[in-house]
């Protein structure tokens, strides 16, 4: 009777047990994987944020040095000669 008794449980662990497990199992590595993903999606849109602001930024740089090379190059001499009078805190004639 013994025999007969433990066969049932290993049958019943093995039809019920098992897949119910397995079940259970499937379903929280797809909710792990679907929260990985969403974290995944929000770096990356942090990520592409981060990277506008950072080309925004350096395009007001870029046209910041754009001006002040103008204005080097316009005034020439003239702006060495300012420049040097600063310098020397000499009076201007």
């Amino acid at each position: 009777m013994g025999d007969k008794q433990s066969f049932v449980i290993t049958l019943v662990f093995i039809v019920v047990a098992i897949p119910v497990i397995v079940g259970v199992g499937s379903d929280m590595f797809k909710r792990w994987l679907k929260h990985k993903e969403k974290m995944a999606e929000a770096l990356s849109a942090q990520t592409a944020e981060k990277a506008a602001q950072y080309a925004a930024h350096t395009e007001r740089l870029e046209q910041r040095v754009r001006v002040l090379e103008r204005i080097a190059t316009d005034k020439g001499v003239d702006l060495a000669d300012e420049i040097e009078r600063l310098r020397d805190d000499r009076p201007v004639n």
